[in-house]
Protein backbone atom coordinates (compact mmCIF):
# COMPACT_ATOMS: atom_id res chain seq x y z
CA UNK A 1 0.00 0.00 0.00
CA UNK A 2 0.71 3.43 -0.60
CA UNK A 3 1.54 6.04 2.13
CA UNK A 4 -0.31 9.60 1.88
CA UNK A 5 0.54 12.81 3.89
CA UNK A 6 -2.52 14.45 6.06
CA UNK A 7 -1.84 18.08 6.55
CA UNK A 8 -4.68 19.85 8.54
CA UNK A 9 -5.31 23.77 6.83
CA UNK A 10 -8.31 25.01 8.21
CA UNK A 11 -9.73 25.00 11.22
CA UNK A 12 -12.34 22.61 13.32
CA UNK A 13 -13.87 25.27 14.88
CA UNK A 14 -17.23 25.08 13.39
CA UNK A 15 -17.20 21.55 12.37
CA UNK A 16 -19.33 18.78 13.69
CA UNK A 17 -18.86 16.37 15.78
CA UNK A 18 -18.03 13.69 13.60
CA UNK A 19 -15.56 15.91 11.75
CA UNK A 20 -13.89 16.73 15.06
CA UNK A 21 -13.68 12.73 16.11
CA UNK A 22 -12.44 12.11 12.47
CA UNK A 23 -9.96 14.51 12.64
CA UNK A 24 -8.72 13.32 16.03
CA UNK A 25 -8.84 9.68 14.64
CA UNK A 26 -6.27 10.63 11.79
CA UNK A 27 -4.05 12.36 14.44
CA UNK A 28 -4.58 15.89 13.79
CA UNK A 29 -5.11 18.24 17.04
CA UNK A 30 -4.12 21.60 15.76
CA UNK A 31 -3.44 23.74 12.37
CA UNK A 32 -1.09 22.84 10.25
CA UNK A 33 0.18 19.47 11.77
CA UNK A 34 1.01 16.79 9.05
CA UNK A 35 0.54 12.87 10.05
CA UNK A 36 1.25 9.70 7.55
CA UNK A 37 -1.13 6.93 7.07
CA UNK A 38 -1.27 4.38 5.07
CA UNK A 39 -4.12 4.52 2.25
CA UNK A 40 -6.65 2.14 3.29
CA UNK A 41 -10.13 2.28 2.97
CA UNK A 42 -11.09 3.43 6.35
CA UNK A 43 -8.13 6.23 6.41
CA UNK A 44 -9.64 7.14 3.05
CA UNK A 45 -13.22 7.02 4.30
CA UNK A 46 -12.05 9.10 7.19
CA UNK A 47 -10.15 11.64 4.68
CA UNK A 48 -13.10 12.53 2.66
CA UNK A 49 -15.07 13.27 5.69
CA UNK A 50 -13.15 16.08 6.69
CA UNK A 51 -11.46 16.76 2.95
CA UNK A 52 -12.52 20.39 3.56
CA UNK A 53 -10.45 20.77 6.06
CA UNK A 54 -7.19 18.90 5.03
CA UNK A 55 -4.50 18.51 2.23
CA UNK A 56 -3.68 14.81 1.28
CA UNK A 57 -0.25 14.40 -0.71
CA UNK A 58 0.97 10.75 -2.09
CA UNK A 59 4.36 9.79 -0.77
CA UNK A 60 6.57 8.22 -2.40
Amino acid sequence: MSKIKITQVKSRIGATKIQKRNLDSLGLRKMNRTVEHESSKIIMGMVDKVSHLVKVEEVK
